[in-house]
């Protein structure tokens, strides 16, 4: 049997305030969220697993003087909400004063209250029927497996769509909502020769389906993925130079969004505090985090938003700017620790205090081509995958097990798997001697390839 639900409405958000507010809070916050997602996964043809949700559920946040606490729920009946608002306040009497508690100044708050003209929801993710969604999933299975007759096995082929519906109030007069969209598809095909098994994959997202990339492109791009590392084998240990694919540099860089989180810095625990001012990577590293930034008229990044989770204007700002450290990223809270002001970057959940997220950042882009800066390579590696977490955001100490392809006086020389890199993220930053220009946003962050020297495999 289907349950109809009414859809929610920024009212509850707004009457939720209003009740916290009469049973004694000084201030209280809640957040109102809906979703459904649909994914399927299909694998050599035959559907393996087929997913439809929705969710729906409410999150409080109240004050009492700079004491706080929060509840959630997503039963949403008159007694369940009654009893998510007592208990919260019944939290807050009892818990311990927090000298930078409390929400943003009333004249703070970010003035566009939601995101309808900003692009951030289509309703075509949802417009093919489950019968067309499912064969987007076999269709992209089926081009990887097309393109090369060393691919006759596959980890399967996916298709997903959700949209989400978010409300936020508070009870210094701010209330916003936006409702957003996503869609994707990919797959893993395995590649097989004499020299044994090889699998990788792609996968593409988008906000709208006509910005999604086709079955046949996916497909293709995972099927070479896969068969280049067919023969992949051990290098000799030694120091080498790296140029990390962009997949990979996406997160090499987002290293320093981590380094320059507010709350890491005011505990002492980033390799960036009380670093402002100085050089702390390459001239050639210029960082951005933007939460207002457009893909193309109508269409927002993945990052971007109205307002960020304390309800304040999402901000475009340089956090690095050719190699010198500008800012840090705060929340409301952690601007309050810092003695500055919020940079919109406050992330929030349904339940707890806001912490800290990106908008859309990246690394901007330079003038070489990717295929002109492997030209420039002796003798290194092209990192196509790194496993493990050995990242030390404290130390900057950086090891994480890799696999590429190698590079020989300027072209690529077979694949190279089961080695471990190594070096020290400060030294990484400062080492980056070419940029490329293939910048693509396939997320909220994003980064070209870069070329960094002097970093250390551990191999045979």
């Amino acid at each position: 049997m289907v349950i109809e639900h009414k859809p929610l409405t920024t009212q509850l958000a707004l009457d939720l305030v209003d009740r916290a507010m009469l049973a004694g809070a000084t201030d209280a916050e809640a957040v109102v969220y809906e979703g459904d997602e649909f994914s399927t996964k299909v694998r050599l043809g035959q559907v393996e697993t087929l997913t439809e949700s929705q969710s729906r559920a409410v999150g409080l946040r109240v004050f009492m003087g700079q004491r706080t606490a929060s509840t959630s729920t997503n039963d949403l009946s008159e007694t369940s909400l009654a009893r998510l608002v007592q208990g919260a306040v019944d939290l807050a009497r009892i818990t311990e004063e927090d000298p930078f508690a409390g929400l943003p100044d009333a004249d703070t708050y970010s003035e566009r209250r939601n995101g309808d003209d900003l692009g951030l929801y289509f309703d075509d993710v949802y417009s093919l029927p489950a019968k067309d969604r499912i064969e987007m999933a076999r269709a992209v299975e089926a081009a990887a497996m097309a393109t090369d007759v060393r691919i006759q096995n596959s980890d399967g082929g996916t298709f997903t769509a959700a949209t989400s519906w978010r409300a936020m109030a508070n009870s210094r007069g701010f209330a916003g909502e936006y409702r957003k969209s996503y869609c994707g598809l990919g797959t893993t095909p395995i590649a097989q020769d004499e020299s044994g098994m090889q699998r990788d994959g792609w996968s593409h997202a988008a906000r709208t389906l006509r910005k999604l990339e086709t079955p046949e492109q996916v497909g293709r791009e995972a099927a070479k993925r896969a068969v280049r590392r067919l023969g992949a084998r051990r290098v000799k240990t030694q120091q080498a130079t790296m140029v990390f694919d962009r997949n990979v540099s996406r997160a090499i860089m987002g290293g320093i969004f981590d380094a320059v989180n507010g709350e890491a810095v005011y505990r002492h625990a980033s390799m960036f505090a009380d670093k402002l001012g100085e050089e702390v990577a390459s001239p050639l590293v210029t960082v951005v985090d933007d939460g207002t930034m457009m893909l193309e008229p109508g269409l927002a990044g993945f990052g971007t938003l109205p307002f960020d989770g304390d309800g304040l204007p999402m901000q475009r700002k340089v956090i690095v700017d050719r190699g010198v450290l500008q800012t840090y990223v705060t929340n409301s809270y952690t601007a309050r620790k810092l003695k500055t002001r919020s940079t919109g970057n406050a992330s929030r959940g349904l339940a707890g205090a806001p912490g800290i997220g990106s908008g859309n950042f990246y690394l901007e882009p330079g003038t070489q081509s990717l295929r002109e800066m492997i030209a420039g390579v002796e003798n290194g590696l092209y990192v196509t995958e790194t496993l493990g977490s050995g990242v030390n955001l404290v130390t900057g100490d950086y090891s994480q097990g890799a696999s590429g392809i190698w590079i020989e006086n300027g072209e690529f020389a077979g694949a190279v798997e089961e080695i471990t890199i190594a070096g020290n993220l400060k030294d990484m930053y400062r080492n980056i001697v070419a940029v490329a220009n293939d910048l693509i946003f396939r997320g909220s962050s994003a980064s070209p390839a870069i070329r960094v020297e002097g970093m250390t495999i551990a191999g045979a």
